[in-house]
This record gives C-alpha cells, structure tokens and sequence, in this order.
C-alpha cells in the first residue's frame, strides 16, 4: 500500500466489485486508469478514504483470494 495525497481520483471512474449484491452490503469499488496503480475505496462512503496499492501486490493479493 502506498499513500496517496499526490494522486487526484476526484476524476476517477470507479468500478464495484462483480461479487457484491445488490442488498446494499459490504462492496468494493476499484478505479482504473491510473498506471501501476489500484485505487481502492468503500463504495458505501465514496467521499472517506481510499487505499492505493501498487499493480503488483493488488495481483498478488488477488492471487492469494
């Protein structure tokens, strides 16, 4: 995980997770368009904080689910 002050998502488009239903639950929403990097944020609270990780330790962390 990185920090990300210097990066602007406040253009993102962010994607929530294909396993996430459609209760109302808890979902996740990544954005994509941002080299090496993936955003990552509560889609319940899209104005609170986000996580941002590096493109590989996002894949192994996949891999690893």
């Amino acid at each position: 995980m990185i920090s990300t002050p210097e990066y602007d998502l406040s253009t993102a488009t962010w994607h929530k997770s294909s396993y996430s239903g459609g209760s109302g639950g808890d979902c996740v929403e990544v954005a994509d368009a941002h080299p090496d990097l993936v955003p990552v944020r509560d889609s319940k609270v899209p104005d609170g904080p986000h996580l941002t990780f590096r493109g590989p330790v996002w894949k192994a962390f996949l891999t690893s689910l």
